[in-house]
């Protein structure tokens, strides 16, 4: 089997894995200014997308720009989310720098479409694939690669323990070779009933102190989870940004999330903000809790909410995901400041910080690839892949750590 990292190798972001010059594993987008994608050509025969979120399929659609589309295979709510996020980038980005894709190539996806659901062997490419749980978000997947010679694991993103929006991975299929994600792969994560009792005591503090806490978070995955959280402890919230939109389609997917009621639930205690700005700023000084994108605070609502809320140390900022270095949620969890309108402005809010992670740690990664102690592991998602794979070495792994443009045969 051959293999070419074209992306997302000692980095994360823009994920891209091409199999026997015909079968391409994700094709995602690395977000930046202006940003990165997948290096070389491909005409891929088939491509199989394993979940959501744009760094795995951000450039999905630039694949059916040619004469030769290749056919899309994903779960239904990766389906219904690469539609979402294409048509987000193409609102955001599409006239600011040569977006590789057009409103046109978005709607071939739909034609190229094929929808397959967890443990249904399919054809792609002449390889034979399957998908598991992967834990992640609804509708993540594992991807099961067999060539009639090897059989290729690539775990693309995984959780092992549980979220409230979905269950941890527990599938751990036959495997030849494994590539492995590895983005926490020296951070143990806090227990998350744990990190949830931290999170809803302040929020509950702030409040009753007649502050308004804003809760920016990604909007697949983390602001559902954080919608249940809150539900689950009778927090009244808004919910704001493209994260409304997820969570309306993920009502149409019962079956790709842990506990299809209590996500109902949730939605019926959010109000949804239509997205006025006059309507946001009166939002923020009712002593309120506000859910709303961009989970790094470098655009979307969360940027009219913050200018409203930042002179007053009573109300809060709670950060609930990885802040990039470059960001604004970096810059003012760092130096208590932020970039906001052109300028960068004390913020006199507290930020804190919470881990929600939808990730395996250090211990899970460790977990799930005892499984695999006889398979050769390629790392890879993460900003020290090098280093991971050589303490999966000195552990008695077959492990590496493939850089861009690399091609190894297996």
């Amino acid at each position: 089997m051959k293999l070419q990292f074209l992306g997302g190798a000692e980095e994360v972001g823009r994920s891209a894995i091409l199999v026997n010059d015909s079968l391409l594993l994700d094709y995602g987008m690395l977000t930046g200014n202006p940003p990165q994608f997948p290096v070389g050509s491909v005409e891929p025969d088939a491509v199989v997308v394993s979940h959501g979120h744009l760094d795995h399929v951000g450039t999905v659609p630039a694949l059916l720009s040619g004469d030769d589309w290749p056919a899309v295979h994903w779960t239904p709510p990766t389906d219904e989310l690469a539609r979402t996020l294409a048509r987000d980038t193409l609102k955001l980005h599409g006239g600011s720098y040569n977006c590789p894709f057009t409103e046109t190539h978005v709607r071939r996806m739909t034609q190229q479409s094929a929808h397959h659901d967890y443990g249904e062997p399919f054809e792609a490419a002449g390889h034979g694939v399957t998908f598991y749980n992967a834990g992640h978000i609804p509708g993540s997947a594992h991807v099961l690669v067999d060539d009639g010679e090897t059989r290729l694991l690539y775990t693309a993103d995984f959780h092992t323990d549980d979220q409230r929006l979905v269950s941890g991975t527990t599938d751990r299929p036959d495997a030849d070779v494994v590539i492995c994600e590895s983005t926490y792969s020296d951070v143990e994560h806090d227990d998350r009933a744990t990190v949830e009792e931290r999170f809803v005591e302040s929020v509950r503090t702030t409040v009753w102190e007649g502050g308004t806490v804003v809760v920016p978070a990604f909007a697949i995955g983390r602001t559902q989870e954080l919608l249940m959280v809150l539900d689950a402890h009778d927090i009244d919230c808004y919910v704001d940004g493209m994260g409304t939109r997820v969570l309306k389609m993920l009502g149409n997917h019962p079956d790709y999330v842990r506990d299809a009621a209590a996500l109902k639930r949730a939605k019926s205690n959010a109000r949804i903000v239509s997205g006025r700005d006059g309507q946001r700023k009166r939002i923020a000084r009712q002593n309120s809790v506000i859910v709303t994108t961009s989970g790094m605070l470098s655009g979307g609502p969360a940027m009219t909410y913050i200018p409203e809320i930042r002179g007053d140390p009573t109300n809060k900022i709670c950060l609930t995901g990885y802040q990039v270095e470059g960001t604004p949620g970096r810059e003012l969890v760092e130096r208590g400041r932020c970039e906001l309108n052109g300028g960068v402005v004390p913020v006199a809010a507290r930020a804190e910080m919470y881990d929600f992670s939808a990730h395996a740690d250090r211990r899970g990664l460790l977990s799930f690839l005892g499984d695999y102690r006889d398979a050769p592991v390629f790392v890879n998602h993460g900003d020290r892949c090098g280093a991971f794979a050589e303490e999966l070495r000195a552990d008695g792994y077959e492990a590496a750590a493939p850089e861009i443009g690399t091609t190894v045969e297996v």
